[in-house]
């Protein structure tokens, strides 16, 4: 059988297209990112927008796995859908995603095995014009060695049914996780930055519970991910906290962004 490629949605848009200018960005936002002594992460949260909006932001997570460059060999990345409404979690059927920087081989075997679960549902649709996984791509593949990638949108779900499926796949330190989300959107500069720092509060306490589509388009996979720190006693670590008026914006309506670490 031939394979099978999604390829790039917002290319051209997002991020450059031409791959030495991808890649020149990139490195320019991971070189300006602090980096800190402790342990490597087992899962992040970090922002999804246009690169040149949230790419700083989103880099000073990157930034802490580069020393995790030949142990990591599976990538499990969950965003919200933007595009495409269904119920569950949708996985892809194709063998790769690709980018300007090449091709991501997906780990079919861990994909089949998820399938099985009812809240998992092979939708190619889900991922065809959707963002909030591809802008993490070129990241992880000017970070990473050789990986293969469990990708995952999440629609309408609850944070348990997230939160098994995130536990299904932990596995050991060849596995990161990634949750892709943004933060609030469309407020004026101080009142996000004051919504923001609520919303890293509860994050940091692991209240779930309290974090709406309000506080984070991508509440229900961060949901997820909180309860299963809650059950394994991981900490939530806030490295960053901006938003576009910070980066490449006006300060009269912004989005939201922050970085957070798991270990």
């Amino acid at each position: 059988m031939s394979e099978t490629i999604r390829p790039p949605a917002v290319a051209g848009s997002f991020y450059p297209a031409d791959p030495e200018e991808l890649r020149a960005m990139v490195l320019g936002f991971l070189g300006a990112a602090p980096r800190d002594a402790a342990s490597p992460p087992k899962a992040m949260v970090l922002p999804h927008a246009g690169l040149v909006y949230s790419g700083p932001i989103a880099a000073t997570g990157y930034a802490l796995i580069e020393s995790m460059r030949s142990t990591v060999r599976r990538v499990v990345l969950l965003g919200p859908a933007h595009r495409h409404y269904f119920v569950g979690l949708a996985a892809p059927t194709t063998d790769f995603f690709e980018t300007p920087l090449g091709r991501i081989p997906l780990d079919r075997e861990t994909i089949r095995h998820i399938a099985r679960m009812r809240q998992v549902k092979m939708l190619d649709a889900a991922h065809a014009a959707e963002h909030s996984l591809e802008v993490h791509l070129p990241f992880l593949q000017t970070q990473l060695d050789r990986f293969e990638l469990v990708p995952l949108v999440v629609g309408e779900a609850g944070h348990d049914e997230v939160a098994e499926v995130i536990e299904a796949l932990w596995g050991g330190p060849e596995t990161l996780v990634v949750i892709s989300s943004d933060l609030s959107h469309f407020q004026r500069y101080g009142d996000a930055q004051r919504h923001d720092r609520a919303t890293a509060d509860r994050i940091e306490a692991l209240h779930d519970e309290e974090i709406g589509p309000g506080d984070a388009c991508g509440c229900v996979p961060i949901g997820g991910l909180l309860k299963v720190a809650r059950r394994k006693r991981m900490r939530p670590v806030t490295l960053d906290l901006r938003n576009s008026g910070d980066t490449a914006g006006p300060r009269t309506e912004v989005v939201g962004y922050g970085a957070f670490v798991l270990r």
